[in-house]
């Protein structure tokens, strides 16, 4: 099958490669400028994961339902209000400006401390001014009746009236800063900085993998190969997830998270196919006596040994990209069975994002290797180089039979139980912090520290308390409640250990007869700290007199994590499922598919306890350029453990595909692995240095939950094709010996008729 498919590229490989370039300069142009309709960063959503149908979601809805229009605000500070002449100047300044505002389509209110005649200092405004009578707000109100389009284009005329008010007001002198902030400029604000973050993980992945991949491939012909297959998959992707957004909600940290992914992986399955590519040609030629085939002067296209060298490298190497891609695609598929539409975004994109990553390694790349031909075969300018020559020579050219990885496999099989004993010690050591894990979900703070964006908000909840936002909101589940019961409900939340005080009730106009009440927290207790979900455990667990409904970041953390142990056993289960089954048609093994399985989720496990250690407790900040946020943010775990478990299989399936090949052959299973690992070896840990290379890239950008995601994602392929492919597994294989090949009689038959052949 992957043999004729092969045959197939190469005989039609200048209509592949036109196709890709078609296709992928439409879904680029697509997801760019949206075609004329809307980009995909413009498509994206922003906000804290929420869980369908769960307490927070619910206290969430009635907010929304209930809010007015949206609110943008002006925040001043450094204003003299308490001087007559800065009052009068800012009075007229103020005054013009809410005027011109007051006239734009779908404002329904205009609020400053100097609408009252009397001044800003006066009671009813007080609200609006900062205690120590330095800052001031103007607050516009829009209409919560608008259409979307009508109301982006009323609060874009608010925004740019109110910034040039305050400009007006900081150049005259009359204040030190004026910063505008609303809901929708934090919103843009993360999406942009997904954007910047990712423009920037490209800009360092992309050269420093090429370099990389001219160090293993002796030259850039070969490094190129790899690079062009990920410029068109990342191209393609971004189409792909464009069209996904018209059918469905998605994050704006999907597209960093699986555009991650997409280019490490089809940088990775290019480096599989090119240097099989190079083996097979090599071998075709060492073995073939015909002067004429032997001194074809035709173009590459047409030349019968690059034909028959393309047909086996898909035929083996395609198949293992297959196996690969398929294991990856259903662990990341796994996310799709979770309650939360974020992980389900997560899970349809990165799935998508494979499936890609695949096709442009099975096509795209084999065309491009048939056009540019035996010109592999020819020596690099780097190896006339005088000290570079040797190493590119050795690591550029074919396989040797043994070499370093051979020699390291044989020195594991003399001492296997050791071996597999202290790789299992150092990942459970690793894994150790994760048994302390916090799980949180950012709000504003997902913005960097220095963001002029968080910083506005943020100033607006210190120096304005009536719109800071509470730490945790009630909302009784009976509508009507009398004052007595009321009044009952905020003494048994009052009495609650860490509340230091309980808003006054707010009706919620979109709920009729519903009311909401405000929970401030005690000095020094974070919406999402620890201290702040027990709060949230012992409200819940309190027997109200009448029963309540508990929203806020907390409880939305709670949520979260309740959907993740709820959604597990049918995620894991389908994961595990679908891996041993496609591991059992590769292998015939039933022992193979249920040792990847132990082995990956302890590496994982360690990756998971590193990332803790790193992230929640803040070892490294400095050196990672951040501030620690206490613990990890929920969803970034999930990726971690989905997209983990699959490029743990992606090596497992490169290694175990190699040492399948020699064992087919004839030789004892010790043989088959010293040769497999030899024979793979290279190319695991060349494509696991471009993939951490790609992933290290992302860890450098600015949010934190996205350098999460990339450490982590870096820390598990280091871990994985290191400690995991180079010593456990080889050391597992030679204490199982034959039995790494077993499997029940009735069983083998079904390997035999469904197998994936070459």
């Amino acid at each position: 099958m992957f043999a004729f498919l092969g045959r197939l590229v190469t005989r039609h490989s200048l209509w592949v490669v036109a196709a890709w370039v078609a296709f992928a300069g439409i879904a680029g142009a697509a997801a760019m400028t949206g075609l004329g309709g809307t980009p995909l960063f413009s498509k994206l959503e922003t906000g804290q994961p929420t869980i369908p149908g769960s307490d927070s979601a619910k206290v969430d809805n009635f907010i929304f339902s209930s809010s007015t229009g949206v609110a943008t605000l002006l925040a001043v500070e450094g204003a003299e209000l308490d001087d007559p002449d800065a009052v009068k100047s800012l009075h007229a300044k103020v005054s013009s400006y809410r005027a011109r505002i007051a006239t734009i389509h779908g404002v329904d209110e205009v609020q400053d401390p100097f609408q009252h005649p009397f001044g800003p200092l006066q009671p009813e405004v007080e609200m609006l001014v900062s205690e120590e009578q330095d800052a001031f707000l103007v607050r516009v109100v829009l209409s919560n009746k608008l259409g979307n389009e009508t109301e982006d284009l009323a609060e874009a005329r608010v925004e740019r009236l109110l910034e040039d008010l305050g400009d007006e007001i900081v150049a005259a002198d009359k204040a030190e800063s004026a910063t505008v902030t609303s809901a929708s400029i934090l919103m843009n604000a993360v999406n942009h900085q997904m954007e910047a973050d990712l423009v920037r993980g490209e800009l360092i992945a992309l050269p420093i993998s090429l370099l990389v991949m001219v160090i293993v491939f002796g030259g850039m012909l070969a490094a190129g190969m790899p690079i062009i297959g990920a410029l068109a998959s990342i191209l393609a992707g971004l189409g792909s997830i464009w069209g996904l957004s018209f059918v469905m909600e998605l994050d704006s940290v999907v597209i960093n998270v699986v555009t991650l992914l997409g280019l490490g992986l089809s940088i990775d399955y290019g480096l599989l196919v090119v240097s099989r590519f190079k083996e097979e040609l090599q071998r075709i030629i060492d073995t073939t006596s015909s002067e004429n085939v032997l001194q074809f002067d035709g173009p590459s296209r047409r030349d019968p040994l690059v034909h028959e060298a393309v047909a086996a490298t898909v035929a083996c190497a395609g198949r293992t990209v297959v196996f690969s891609a398929l294991t990856i695609a259903i662990s990341v598929a796994g996310l799709i069975a979770m309650p939360s539409s974020l992980l389900k975004g997560l899970g349809t994109a990165g799935s998508v994002i494979v499936l890609v990553a695949l096709l442009t390694a099975i096509t795209l790349v084999p065309a491009v290797l048939t056009l540019t031909g035996r010109r592999f075969l020819k020596p690099p300018l780097l190896s006339r180089l005088p000290l570079v020559g040797p190493v590119v020579g050795r690591l550029g050219g074919v396989p040797p039979e043994t070499g370093a990885f051979s020699r390291l496999a044989t020195g594991v099989q003399k001492h296997p139980w050791i071996v597999m004993a202290g790789c299992i010690t150092v990942l459970l050591i690793a894994a150790w912090p994760a048994s302390n894990i916090h799980l949180r979900n950012s709000g504003v703070d997902v913005l960097p520290a220095g963001s002029a964006e968080r910083q506005a908000f943020e100033l607006v909840g210190e120096r304005f308390p009536a719109f800071a936002q509470a730490d945790v909101w009630i909302v009784p589940v009976e509508r009507r409640l009398d004052e007595t019961a009321l009044t009952n409900v905020a003494e048994q939340l009052e009495a609650v250990d860490g509340i230091d005080s309980v808003d006054e009730p707010v009706e919620l106009d979109g709920s009729p007869g519903r009311v909401m009440l405000g929970l401030r927290l005690e000095d020094g207790i974070t919406p999402d700290s620890r201290e702040a979900v027990s709060i949230v455990r012992d409200i819940r667990a309190t027997e109200f007199d009448s029963p309540i409904y508990v929203g806020g970041q907390a409880a939305g953390q709670i949520d979260f994590g309740a959907s993740l142990v709820k959604g597990l056993p049918i995620a894991a289960g389908m994961v595990i499922v679908a891996t041993f089954i496609l591991l059992f048609l590769m292998t015939g093994s039933v022992l193979v598919p249920i040792k990847a399985l132990l082995t990956n989720a302890l590496s994982i496990a360690a990756t998971l306890g590193i990332t803790t250690w790193v992230f929640q407790e803040g070892h490294g900040s400095g050196l990672l350029g951040f501030d620690s946020p206490g613990g990890l943010e929920s969803y970034v775990v999930a990726i971690v453990v989905a997209f983990g478990f699959g490029l743990a299989m992606d090596y497992e399936v490169f290694l175990l595909s190699r040492i399948k090949e020699f064992y087919d052959k004839g030789m004892s299973n010790d043989e088959a692995v010293v040769r497999g690992l030899q024979g793979s070896g290279r190319i695991i840990t060349s494509a696991a240095l471009v993939i951490i290379v790609v992933f290290a890239g992302f860890a450098s950008g600015e949010l934190v939950a996205i350098k999460e995601a990339g450490f982590a994602l870096a820390v598990a392929v280091a871990l994985d094709a290191t400690l995991v492919r180079m010593l456990l597994v080889p050391a597992t294989m030679t204490v199982l010996g034959d039995l790494n090949w077993w499997a029940p009689k009735w069983m083998k038959p079904i390997a035999d008729r469904f197998a994936i052949k070459h």
